[in-house]
């Protein structure tokens, strides 16, 4: 009996889906469990395994092809060679099927080119000074011929070069004209993230607070244990201490229901954490983060973030959250502001640890400084209850002892 294979829902935000390979042919006969294609989706780049047993007879969607949710994609058999003739296929009906295709590349004409070019027909130029020219991408409008006639012989390109590397005026010919441009398609996931961050900074009333924070303490305790060879990166510090802080103030681990217009109080306290991967973002989740100790939550977060970068995260690991913290520190930004992941009600923007002078017992010494800016959304969070929170993160990050 012939039965098909739709596109997957392979995530909570997944409208449409692009196969990346196939790993089995028409013809085959897949077991139920096999490994079927690779499937990117609006979060990773996932593999797929078959659910059930039966001969693939037919693919509708190639490599590099996309199609919506509930797409047919396949169709199988459960005996070899039984007829697909008149079946119709299940699923969503579209009516025409999603073809990937590279946009067109996008060059601006330069007249300045042309002008080269025909300036170049009108130079007098031997064959061979005309052809190591173009192998050095090098103008020679530039360059004073000597041979007879005027004609530019190859030895006026190697003093050219030489006599214009000395002044600095001789200058290879731009390989591009000014201007030129191409374009590229959006990935499944760069696509999910345009579309989510656009509607939240557009629909979500968003504030901002920030506070500086002294770093010392942080940076002192990271090296004291360092020399136990424990190691723990300043983030694994901020999650925890945000855990606690939350913990201190519910009103900050809470979202909004835009569809109900009410607000949603989280019961635990689960904390995304903003990872970078090719093509995008995701944030995998560190779950009861309050009541884990430091080290399950370094341990946890290190391996988190290894599988988010090889896209082999599962949805329940990144499905979810009650709150986000978005960390450049290892970038050495000053501060930034981050936009909030709905339907969370804030997130937290982390800086890099700068020196700076700092003043202790009446005197400038140097020190270190943290920038936290909480992001909230206004319909849940007060600009108050928003301080209150970053002052307890305060209290724990510069004490971070009490995080042991």
């Amino acid at each position: 009996m012939p039965f098909t294979l739709t596109m997957p829902k392979m995530s909570p935000t997944m409208e449409q889906g692009t196969i990346i390979k196939w790993h089995k042919k028409v013809g085959d006969f897949i077991k139920a469990d096999e490994l079927l294609f690779e499937i990117a989706t609006d979060k990773a780049t996932v593999e797929y395994n078959a659910l059930d047993s039966g001969w693939l007879r037919q693919i509708f969607v190639k490599d590099n092809g996309e199609a919506i949710v509930n797409q047919p994609i396949a169709i199988f058999t459960e005996e070899k060679d039984e007829s697909i003739e008149g079946y119709k296929p299940e699923g969503a009906v579209v009516d025409a099927p999603i073809q990937k295709t590279k946009p067109p590349e996008k060059a601006t004409s330069s007249s300045p080119e042309i002008a080269a070019n025909s300036s170049n027909e009108r130079l007098k130029v031997s064959p061979l000074a005309r052809k190591l020219a173009k192998q050095q991408g090098l103008d020679l409008s530039s360059v004073s011929g000597t041979g007879p006639g005027g004609r530019i012989i190859s030895r006026d390109l190697t003093k050219a070069r030489s006599l214009g590397a000395s002044h600095g005026t001789f200058q290879q010919k731009p390989t591009e004209a000014a201007g030129s441009y191409s374009e590229e398609e959006l990935t499944p996931i760069r696509k999910v993230i345009s579309q989510r961050l656009q509607e939240a900074k557009s629909t979500i009333p968003h504030f901002y607070v920030s506070l500086k924070i002294d770093a010392q303490p942080l940076v002192d305790i990271r090296e004291q244990l360092k020399h136990h060879d424990i190691k723990y990166t300043y983030n694994d510090f901020v999650i925890k201490a945000c855990a606690l802080a939350l913990k201190k103030h519910p009103n900050v681990n809470s979202g909004f229901n835009p569809a109900a217009n009410t607000l949603i109080r989280f019961k635990t306290i689960d904390i995304s954490v903003a990872v970078s991967m090719q093509g995008g973002l995701i944030t995998p989740i560190i779950k009861h983060a309050d009541i884990k100790p430091l080290a399950e939550i370094s341990n946890e977060i290190k391996s988190l973030a290894a599988r988010a970068k090889e896209g082999k995260l599962e949805a329940h690991e990144y499905k979810g959250g009650s709150f986000t913290i978005s960390n450049l520190g290892m970038y050495g930004v000053s501060d930034f502001i981050a936009i909030i992941n709905p339907p969370q009600a804030a997130i937290l923007a982390v800086s890099g640890i700068l020196p700076v002078p700092v003043v202790r017992n009446g005197q400038v010494v140097p020190g270190n400084e943290l920038t936290l800016t909480l992001s909230g959304d206004h319909r849940v969070i007060d600009g108050v209850a928003g301080a209150e929170f970053l002052k307890t993160l305060q209290l724990f990050l510069e004490n971070p002892a009490v995080l042991l």
